[in-house]
């Protein structure tokens, strides 16, 4: 290891889009996928192949949208630590 001691800590202050993922649909040969949100008003939502290989998304976990429009998938718990909801 190159540094010697605790590296800096740092608190988020970002607001995201965020979806818990209820199910998982099951992979289509192409490797797209879709999710169902556990917020109500939401349907089955798209993911393409690129978003699966790079995030591997779970049940339980955080489909997140940021500011950017870059998407991301979070565990609850470190979303859940990191977040709150602000509707």
């Amino acid at each position: 290891m190159c540094c010697s001691g605790e590296m800096p800590k740092y608190r988020s202050h970002k607001v995201v889009h965020a979806l818990k993922i209820k199910e998982m649909g099951e992979p289509l040969p192409s490797g797209d996928c879709m999710f169902l949100p556990e917020d109500k008003g939401f349907d089955w939502i798209f993911l393409p192949a690129a978003y699966m290989r790079k995030h591997d998304p779970e049940v339980g976990g955080y489909y997140v949208v940021y500011e950017d429009g870059y998407t991301s998938w979070s565990p609850a718990e470190a979303f859940e630590a990191g977040y709150t909801r602000i509707d």
